[in-house]
């Protein structure tokens, strides 16, 4: 029998690339990692969005050190998310008409990744988000899927209507759904019966 030859891409550990190796259906797989380019925050560095970092997460009271090589790091974040002027004159960094060499920033921020490696427009690309600017949280997770799972066991049990955040723990309220569900039914059967019984009548 022959197969359509295509090109797929997929994000897999090293492991799992090994084994589709041994896929018969496989001719060759290839190990794809992005060339570093400018486009990568904070686009400064020989970084891609494969080969990125080590990077710091500033948050509110921190103090940095403000040099040539790190300011591309926080410009963003000194004029546009915490409202000073920041000039560089003759080597030198001014913010709001001073010399500065530090910087203490006045709330947190966070790095943002996409669930999808190398299609994600992400903090890779644009840097740091403001905690004035997270508008929400997650609380709870309903469902969880296993691309790489088979049959039924694509669906992660275990992560089904569980809490997150709070202390860490998470907690599943999987069975109280269950319940629930089950006397919803025959709650439903009942008053269906019961309405068709009063039909007949």
């Amino acid at each position: 029998m022959e197969f359509d030859r295509k090109i797929i891409s997929v994000n897999l550990t090293d492991e799992k690339a090994e084994r589709l190796k041994t896929d018969s259906r496989i001719e060759k797989a290839i190990k794809n990692i992005n060339e570093p380019n400018q486009t990568v925050f904070p686009h400064t560095k020989n970084w891609s969005i494969d080969n990125f970092g080590p990077i710091y997460i500033p948050k509110a009271g921190a103090t940095v050190a403000l040099t040539s090589e790190t300011l591309p790091f926080y410009k963003e974040i000194i004029k546009e998310y915490e409202h000073n002027t920041l000039e560089v004159k003759n080597n030198q960094i001014y913010i709001n008409g001073a010399v500065a060499t530090t910087y203490t920033f006045q709330q947190n921020y966070y790095w943002m990744m996409g669930d999808n490696r190398h299609n994600s427009q992400d903090s890779r690309i644009w840097g740091y988000v403001p905690e004035d600017h997270v508008v929400g949280k997650p609380v709870f997770i309903w469902m969880s899927w296993d691309t790489n799972g088979k049959g039924i066991n694509k669906i992660r049990w275990e992560r089904m209507f569980t809490t997150v955040g709070g202390d860490g723990k998470p907690y599943s309220y999987f069975k109280f759904f269950l319940l629930f569900l089950a006397l919803y039914l025959g709650w439903d059967y009942y008053r269906t019966r019961k309405a068709k019984n009063k039909i007949e009548e």
